[in-house]
């Protein structure tokens, strides 16, 4: 059921690569919503990914660009106000990747190189997004910029790798250009901290189904979805979110202030359901 939240608004949505994709359910749920839009990510994702479908679901046009690149994203920002008939009212930041994690480096042996592209595309694209967007007076006022995050930005979680590094820098760039888009431009800038989620991107994360399963016991409500990531995106591309701004905001069905849960504690005592005799006192090594 549409509820009209985003009609006569304008956006852009960076990221959609397939049916799996956090910002794909966001461009769906925003074109219900009667949003208008337009819709960018590389070349290479456009090669392997179903974008093209999902425009033409949308009546969306893509852009091509290199979200670490200034000039690419100045072709966006300027292509989708003359395609659009102009200013932005909205833009998600649905981008993110490892090269350390794709090559199975762990995180006391990162490739510096590889380091140093995950935050480019991961982080400081945000920051590139947004100092564009501002100096283009391309969003207007009271609109809204998202950016998807996780909580390994505050807590330690394994084999996330230097993706939490890249998190947490995009939690914190959200702040600093929160406060000045919102004094100068009454623009809102937050970022949403959802479940391990099963994307395309997801799936490549190691351990992903135990994270999942143990993610699940934990929350109360569990396991936010993507779809339910894209309503909550949607509540604050709208107008019933103006004052929300500068937030990283949890949406992970509790999991993030939980210690620990009936359900979990249940599995962790199973460990223990064994002959302590036939326990070895050895030393294990790694």
């Amino acid at each position: 059921m549409a509820y009209n939240l985003l009609k006569g608004k304008r956006g852009i949505i960076f990221g959609a690569l397939d049916n799996k994709s956090i910002a794909w359910k966001v461009a769906e749920l925003a074109h219900e919503e009667g949003a208008i839009f337009t819709l960018s990510n590389t070349a290479t994702a456009l090669r392997f990914g179903e974008i093209n479908e999902l425009a033409e679901k949308c009546n969306a046009t893509v852009i091509t660009a290199d979200a670490t690149s200034v000039e690419d994203l100045t072709n966006v920002f300027t292509k989708s106000i003359e395609i659009l008939g102009g200013k932005v009212d909205f833009v998600l930041h649905s981008i993110g990747m490892s090269l350390n994690v794709r090559k199975h480096r762990v995180y006391n042996d990162l490739n510096y190189e590889y380091l140093n592209k995950t935050l480019d595309i991961s982080a400081v694209s945000f920051h590139k997004m947004l100092q564009v967007a501002n100096k283009m007076d391309a969003i207007n006022e009271w609109g809204s910029v998202v950016g998807l995050s996780y909580v390994a930005a505050q807590r330690t979680l394994y084999g996330y790798n230097d993706m939490a590094d890249a998190k947490a820098l995009l939690e914190s760039i959200a702040r600093s250009f929160g406060y000045i888009y919102g004094r100068e431009k009454k623009i809102r800038v937050n970022t949403i901290s959802q479940s391990p989620t099963r994307t395309t991107a997801g799936s490549g994360v190691k351990g992903i189904d135990g994270l999942m399963d143990f993610t699940e016991r934990m929350s109360p409500l569990g396991n936010a979805t993507s779809e339910e990531c894209a309503m909550y995106c949607i509540t604050l591309f709208s107008d019933l979110t103006r004052k929300v701004t500068m937030q990283n905001l949890f949406h992970d069905g509790g999991f993030s202030s939980m210690g620990m849960s009936l359900k979990a504690m249940n599995m962790y005592n199973k460990s223990f359901n064994c002959d302590c005799e036939e326990v070895s006192e050895e030393p294990i090594s790694d």
